[in-house]
């Protein structure tokens, strides 16, 4: 299909909870993900609500969705921008709710990815936090559409930053100018590391 024949327009106000829905299921596979959620999709979608509303009280923070011609998201993306932390009530009330809808080894795994992200982002970097696809469109070139709105409309002089546990996307990565800094290791998951420098 043609770039002029997808009928996809960009939303740069998605809402929070329609972006985690459309995330809860591209990341059913995901092995970050299925680490800290297992294989339950209730657990996932909580999950990502619960992330995603936090995430929506930071200073800065954006989402963008790919929506199709009925109005309903095909793909989104989330970022953080440099130095952009919850406050320390945005954060209790985020733990109270992921242990509760998702229960203690959720919320302990969740910690540790967070804890271990942070010890590789470089200074002054956006961080892409999430960026899928519904599965069921999935090969048609919404994922790099999207990503190409993102980094071309963020204005990020140092650059971007994510961290991926499938080596699937690594190459999906690197066609849009990310480098790996490093790779890691946190329980079962092999992370890496990427940057992407202004003008990659």
């Amino acid at each position: 299909m043609s770039d002029t024949a997808r009928p996809w327009r960009i939303d740069t106000t998605p809402d929070p909870v329609a972006c985690a829905r459309t995330l809860a299921a591209a990341f059913a596979r995901e092995p970050a993900v299925s680490w800290i959620c297992g294989p339950s999709q209730a657990v996932r979608t909580h999950w990502f609500e619960t992330t995603l509303r936090t995430h929506a009280t930071l200073d800065g923070a954006r989402r963008h969705a790919l929506v199709g011609p009925d109005g309903v998201a095909v793909a989104a993306a989330v970022l953080t921008p440099p130095l952009a932390t919850p406050t320390i009530g945005a954060r209790a009330l985020w733990a109270a709710r992921t242990g509760v809808r998702c229960g203690p080894r959720a919320l302990r795994r969740t910690l540790s990815h967070l804890h271990h992200g942070e010890g590789l982002t470089p200074d002054g970097t956006w961080t892409l936090e999430f960026i899928g696809v519904r599965p069921d469109l999935a090969g048609r070139g919404a994922g790099g559409a999207l990503l190409d709105h993102v980094l071309t409309t963020t204005h990020a002089p140092a650059g971007f930053f994510l961290t991926t546990a499938d080596p699937a996307t690594v190459p999906l990565y690197r066609r849009f100018g990310f480098t790996v800094l490093r790779r890691t290791s946190l329980g079962s998951l092999e992370i890496t590391a990427m940057t992407r420098t202004v003008g990659a």
